[in-house]
């Protein structure tokens, strides 16, 4: 495995990195390797709990996060959202239709697909017109529809299908004005994190949030322009819709 401090994330060294989601288990990890890279005059995490906060569930706070770093006057070469939503709140992935719970199923779009699209639409207009930059989002093999065997974690999977088209259509538009971007989903893995922790079987390949970091920050940094609209794995592997 490449060594994040051999990645070359950014085509001319210059500009920075926004990771959102950066208080949680990945988006912490992939700060720090980001920042191990060297490739950005800075590494920018934004959250929830940061001073400026950035709130999926806020479409103005949102806003204010993109017209921040837009104003730093910083060349914005990557934004790498690291959110998700798996259970919580007394919220778990249903195992059968009777689970189902319109609420639940709102929330899941919400922090899965309506927060990243609203991340697209503030953020991708703010990458530079010329020169190689990427949006990278996390989503999940359990949300492709072709790999679907098991059934089960119905909001999950579904919302991140949505995610999945969500970005399949933004690279579509992003290519008409912004040639050199790229825009992606990603998927990760297990990681040993408290969204995946009461969901761990024998058997399973669970990486440390500091291995899934090194290994999404490494495709980030092989991808070119046709990688664009892609869903791909921890390897930089296309996944089945």
């Amino acid at each position: 495995m490449v060594s994040a401090r051999d990645c070359d994330c950014s085509a001319d060294h210059t500009g920075i990195a926004v990771v959102i989601g950066a208080s949680g288990t990945i988006g912490h990890a992939v700060s720090e390797h980001l920042s191990a890279t060297e490739a950005f005059e800075s590494v920018i995490g934004l959250s929830r709990s940061g001073s400026d906060s950035l709130d999926l569930l806020s479409e103005d706070s949102i806003a204010r996060s993109a017209e921040r770093i837009a104003k730093s006057g910083k060349v914005l070469r990557l934004v790498f959202d690291a959110t998700g939503f798996l259970h919580g709140d007394g919220v778990n992935p249903e195992k059968t239709w009777r689970d189902l719970n319109p609420v639940a199923m709102a929330h899941a779009f919400a922090i899965n697909a309506i927060g990243p699209a609203l991340l697209m639409k503030h953020f991708l207009p703010r990458l530079p017109r010329r020169g190689r930059s990427v949006f990278a989002t996390l989503s999940a093999k359990v949300g492709s529809i072709g790999d679907n065997k098991l059934g089960g974690w119905y909001s999950y999977r579904a919302s991140k299908a949505a995610l999945n088209q969500l970005v399949r259509t933004a690279s579509i538009e992003l290519a008409r004005t912004h040639p050199d971007a790229i825009c992606v989903a990603l998927h990760p893995g297990t990681v040993a994190s408290r969204l995946s922790d009461p969901f761990r079987k024998d058997g399973l390949d669970v990486v440390s949030p500091d291995e899934a970091a090194a290994r999404l920050v490494n495709v980030v940094s092989s991808l070119d322009v046709s990688a664009s609209g892609q869903f791909l794995d921890y390897r930089g592997c296309p996944l089945p819709w």
